[in-house]
């Protein structure tokens, strides 16, 4: 059962999806998908190939980034911004259990938004990042 999370009027994450959830992702209002989760995670029903085939057959917008758990990259964090920046409307991404996409927009936030209001917001999501706060600082300072 597909579970979106807003954590901002315009970026959601989401647990694992699958490929039949899209139409109600672009009902829900959400023009671009961003696939967080690396193929070699997942059977071949859910790798990148197929979920772009049914997210654009729903008329989304489908980019992927995966973000291999424990290897997250700034080349991983610049792609969700780019992806966010481009969207024209509501983005929603998903990998896991939604934990690295939360990760990846916190880090594309830095800068952005206040550190509090970034871990405020993965929080009410149900995501503790309070770890990343030294890293957050650390890019907003760049």
């Amino acid at each position: 059962m597909m579970e979106i999370r807003p954590l901002t009027p315009d970026y959601a994450v989401s647990p694992q999806i699958d490929p039949g959830d899209f139409p109600a992702i672009r009902a829900a209002g959400y023009v671009t998908v961003i696939d967080n989760r690396p193929d070699a995670e997942i059977p071949p029903s859910h790798h990148a190939a197929a979920m772009r085939k049914a997210a654009e057959a729903a008329g989304l917008a489908f980019v992927v980034n995966p973000v291999i758990g424990g290897m997250l990259t700034m080349d991983n964090v610049t792609a969700q911004a780019e992806a966010m920046a481009a969207s024209p409307g509501p983005v929603l991404a998903y990998c896991a259990s939604g934990n690295r996409s939360s990760i990846v927009w916190a880090l594309a936030q830095s800068g952005r938004m206040d550190t509090d209001a970034i871990l405020a917001a993965t929080a009410r999501a149900g995501y503790q990042l309070g770890h990343l706060r030294p890293q957050i600082e650390a890019l907003a300072a760049r």
